[in-house]
């Protein structure tokens, strides 16, 4: 399955210009988060629809991003050597507020802990980091918005990596095709629609 594109100029009309915000390609059931990957990784989890192989580490942490922009900036479009393969992973969204849930904040300085060993031993307990970094304008312009990525490890990032996933999907034409726009920030540009994402309520 391919994802809904819209004309970036459009959606940028309908961003938070400034804050922090969760943008993502999301329906009432599941969220697309990015990675970029080997080609050796990425072959396998399009062939098998899950992540693995002899490549994929399952012991370090592996970092998703919901925003398709944020992962162009980090993978310069495809372009950085190991991140050739670009990939939507459709997750569902329960599995994704639990992300949300979970996840401590990747320095003390943004969590809300009363102390520095109340964060480590957080840090040290949960299989989910979050880390909100500057957000990025096609050409890689810096923005005032700020974009979420989680760090996941452990028995979770195994959930997300297999029964969690319920697409792999190829983004690579899009974005080979869409490179050609973005250093100018083009209104030719397309890109994933994105909206403003909620948890759902419990």
């Amino acid at each position: 399955m391919t994802l809904e594109t819209e004309r970036y100029s459009q959606q940028l009309q309908q961003w938070p210009a400034a804050g922090q915000h969760i943008l993502a390609n999301y329906d009432e059931h599941s969220i697309v988060v990015y990675q970029a990957y080997r080609a050796s990784i990425g072959r396998y989890a399009l062939e098998h629809g899950r992540l693995g192989g002899t490549d994929f580490s399952f012991s370090r942490m592996s970092w998703i991003k919901p925003n398709f922009l944020w992962m162009m900036y980090r993978s310069g479009w495809g372009t950085q050597p190991g991140q050739e393969y670009v990939l939507g992973l459709r997750v569902r969204r329960s599995f994704f507020d639990g992300l949300l849930r979970d996840a401590v904040p990747s320095s003390f300085g943004a969590s809300q802990f009363g102390s520095m060993e109340d964060w480590q031993a957080a840090v040290e307990s949960s299989d989910v980091r979050l880390q909100w970094d500057p957000d990025h304008a096609p050409s890689g312009a810096r923005c005032e918005r700020r974009a979420v990525q989680l760090g996941l490890r452990g028995q979770t990032l195994d959930a997300f990596a297999t029964e969690e996933l319920l697409e792999v999907i190829d983004m690579r034409s899009l974005v080979a095709e869409q490179r050609l726009h973005a250093q100018d920030d083009s209104l030719a540009l397309l890109t994933p629609r994105e909206r403003v994402y909620e948890p759902l309520k419990a």
